[in-house]
């Protein structure tokens, strides 16, 4: 992973492209739950998180995973810290000020830029050449 700033990832995805790698995320994170495999459940709605950030209603509904399947679990603190987040989000898409990369997780302040897995990154470049006919 490498620092990232705003100009760099965020601007370059768009909806579409969000959707879909979003969607990749999210059949990750079913098949991780169905295993039983926590670690790799919460890595993917991270990772769905860190792609959505940029779009309010898709950041809304990140948030509402991390929500449920906090509750789920029965963690009380990721479920508070995943109610927190949801009222933050408004603000953050008003203010434009969002922290690039932030996994969206309660034990990360929800103010804390993170670097970008350096794979999405690397998702995004390659349909850019492929949309550009690079």
């Amino acid at each position: 992973m490498r620092e990232s700033t705003k100009g760099d990832f965020v601007d370059t995805i768009d909806r579409k492209q969000a959707r879909k790698l979003i969607a990749g995320e999210l059949d990750r994170y079913r098949a991780a739950r169905t295993a039983g495999d926590g670690r790799s459940a919460w890595i993917a709605l991270e990772r769905a998180h860190v792609v959505a950030q940029s779009f309010f209603a898709l950041h809304l509904v990140s948030h509402w995973r991390m929500l449920g399947y906090a509750l789920a679990l029965g963690d009380g603190r990721e479920a508070a810290g995943q109610l927190f987040r949801l009222a933050l989000v408004p603000l953050g898409s008003l203010t434009g000020r969002m922290p690039v990369g932030n996994t969206g997780r309660a034990r990360i302040s929800a103010f804390k830029p993170m670097p970008i897995p350096s794979d999405l990154e690397a998702l995004i470049s390659q349909r850019d050449k492929m949309a550009s006919g690079r």
